[in-house]
């Protein structure tokens, strides 16, 4: 929604000053067709040659989620620090060996369909399971297991991040192919010399009509949705970083109730729950 906003303002305060100051909308209006399918189609082609089928899959996906809503909200930690505090109660009570059906089958684990906004998430049901069968089987010491989260995090890190990468260079491309459309719009201009002052003028506006479109294109879209898919991103690895924080925790020996402070504290202060809002919400899905 916000980003769609954000569009309008852009578009409003652009073209409505400029119309406001007298400028004629016609010539952008009858060029704009040209210059955007020569923009856009170069800019296309030189993503599609730049990226990996698997970066321009991602890089779509990204585009598309930033017209959603964050997923990454309080009540979501709420439910994932709830989760753990559940299971890590279940592994102090019962021992290791009490959440090995639950770490295999998170799909039909009573614990993770508690809270399905984080259980029936892939990635972090993943995450969880996968430093929980290492917690089971007792092989690992937590530094040893520390530095695995750490690698694993930054290589969640790096992957997302080439979509990031990839709609960047989108928007430092943009520009570049907007002084193309101009420079072939004055070659056209140039084999018509012999044409009357006003058809010139005119051929030459429709010539910096793709310079405008480039850069405005570059810095009122691409640019800003790069910087929101970036943000998500981040969202992504903090939430990771909670959960290795209280998982560590635990395995340090601290009771799931301290853990899931740990866990907590990491988060960012926009969404982090305050101590006795989660104590009260950890009691009531007891």
């Amino acid at each position: 929604m916000f980003v769609i906003i954000g569009w309008v303002v852009a578009l409003g305060c652009v073209f409505g000053v400029y119309i406001a100051h007298g400028g004629n909308m016609g010539p952008i209006l009858a060029a704009l067709p040209w210059e955007m399918a020569m923009i856009g189609g170069a800019t296309l082609g030189a993503f599609l040659v730049n990226n990996q089928m698997k970066v321009v899959k991602s890089t779509i996906a990204g585009a598309l989620s930033c017209f959603k809503g964050s997923k990454y909200s309080k009540a979501r930690y709420m439910a994932l620090m709830a989760l753990m505090y559940d299971i890590l109660q279940k592994a102090r009570k019962e021992g290791l060996m009490s959440i090995e059906k639950d770490v295999e089958e998170p799909h039909t684990s009573p614990i993770f369909q508690k809270y399905p906004e984080v259980g029936n998430d892939h990635h972090v049901a993943e995450f969880i399971t996968d430093y929980l069968r290492m917690m089971v089987s007792g092989n690992l010491n937590a530094h040893e297991i520390e530095s695995l989260m750490d690698n694993e995090i930054e290589t969640h890190h790096h992957e997302s991040h080439a979509a990031v990468s990839a709609m960047q260079r989108v928007a430092g491309g943009l520009p570049a192919f907007g002084i193309v459309a101009a420079v072939l719009g004055v070659i056209k201009t140039m084999g018509s010399v012999g044409q009357p002052p006003a058809v010139l003028g005119a051929m030459i506006g429709s010539a910096l009509v793709g310079t405008f479109l480039g850069i405005f294109l570059a810095y009122a879209f691409a640019e800003p949705m790069a910087g929101l898919m970036e943000q998500r991103n981040e969202e992504g690895s903090k939430e990771l970083q909670c959960i290795k924080t209280t998982l560590l925790a635990s395995m340090q020996g601290y009771a799931p109730q301290v853990a899931i402070e740990f866990g907590r504290k990491v988060l960012y202060s926009t969404e982090r729950p305050t101590f006795v809002e989660l104590e009260a919400h950890v009691k009531g899905k007891k």
